[in-house]
């Protein structure tokens, strides 16, 4: 049976950004978290390291490529003592969050638990498995029947950042139905106004991984959304188990991939040059929003500026576009996203620095 599924949101876009595309100056597209800045040299060194390599690689990832992640997860965000075995690498953070709730047995008559303002494919994910999805609203506890509760901190869309005495919560009511958690950790690494912190936190997870999976994406830390690289790590049984089902379904992260996750994960001077990239776009961007009559909300981390004019959402992004600015809207990510568009960060200094000249 083909599932039934929504249209691509990025695909509605095409009239605004058509409209975009045709401003004298061209379109500063604003909408889509895409990398723009080069993958440094010695990552690009690991990739084509193992080129020569003709074998099939193996799902589990390399030794060296597990032992990174959990060495780097302890450094960055303070999470000690992870088994490597643990580790799982994903062909992007994407194809796992499309495809979790089928390889954990979920379907009909089973429910997904999402944030009311949320990533698309949480939704999606679900619908493939033949799931039904839940909305919760902030601080509200997944119904009983709960078999997955998806949370995500920073947000995407809105860049807010929950506290760890807020997370302990979220994953203790997720527990009391049997939930599986699984937290989409892809934008850690960026934090402006609070700090962010893993599900895999002592203080989150009172000392036990049982039931809790963390995803994390290396394509906003390293710029590697084209080398489609991500990992998920936590419980140990249920890695095993995601593990078996990947072997069998070929969801396999290619060599040279694993090898520039690897030098990747090992250093961290590239993650806080990047860091800064996006911080000094924001602090331009940001002001030149307020200035245009934009408030921001939340946006506390992350890549994106959750904006408004307290208007509809369709009027905002049209608004942009004929000044040649592309966002997304926020009906993409939830009803109640109907008056705020994402802006995002991604895009060179000097489109950024035009987009806050055409908004002025």
């Amino acid at each position: 049976m083909i599932r039934a599924l929504p249209d691509f949101p990025w695909d509605t876009l095409a009239d605004h950004a058509a409209t975009a595309r045709a401003h004298p100056g061209g379109v500063v597209d604003l909408s889509v978290g895409t990398p723009v800045d080069p993958v440094s040299e010695p990552i690009q060194d690991a990739l084509s390291a193992v080129a020569d390599q003709p074998g099939y690689p193996t799902t589990h990832g390399t030794p060296e490529l597990r032992e990174a992640v959990v060495e780097a997860l302890a450094r960055r965000y303070g999470v000690p003592g992870l088994d490597p075995a643990a580790v799982l690498p994903t062909i992007g953070s994407k194809e796992l969050v499309a495809w979790l709730p089928t390889l954990l047995g979920l379907g009909e008559g089973d429910l997904v638990a999402i944030p009311a303002l949320a990533y698309p494919t949480y939704e999606v994910g679900a619908r493939l498995a033949g799931a039904t999805t839940v909305l919760l609203a902030d601080g509200e506890a997944p119904p009983p029947g709960t078999k997955l509760v998806w949370l995500n901190s920073p947000s995407n869309p809105t860049g807010r950042v929950l506290d760890a005495e807020a997370l302990a919560k979220a994953v203790a009511e997720a527990r009391a139905v049997g939930a599986v958690v699984a937290s989409d950790e892809c934008y850690l690494s960026l934090p402006w106004e609070a700090e962010p912190v893993s599900v895999l936190r002592e203080e989150v997870n009172g000392g036990s991984l049982e039931g809790l999976l963390a995803v994390h994406s290396l394509s906003k830390s390293s710029s590697l959304a084209g080398y489609r690289a991500g990992f998920v790590t936590g419980d140990p049984a249920r890695v095993r188990a995601l593990l078996e089902l990947r072997k069998h379904a070929g969801m396999i992260v290619p060599r040279p991939v694993q090898s520039a996750m690897t030098a990747a994960l090992r250093d961290d001077e590239h993650v806080r040059v990047q860091r800064e990239r996006y911080r000094a776009r924001r602090a331009v961007l940001r002001p030149a929003l307020e200035a245009a009559g934009f408030r921001v909300d939340h946006s506390e981390a992350g890549l994106y500026l959750w904006s408004t004019r307290d208007e509809d959402a369709g009027k905002t992004v049209s608004w942009l576009a004929e000044r040649g600015v592309l966002a997304a809207p926020g009906t993409f990510y939830g009803p109640s996203g109907d008056r705020h568009v994402r802006i995002a960060l991604t895009a060179t200094d000097e489109r950024v620095a035009e987009a806050a000249r055409r908004l002025g």
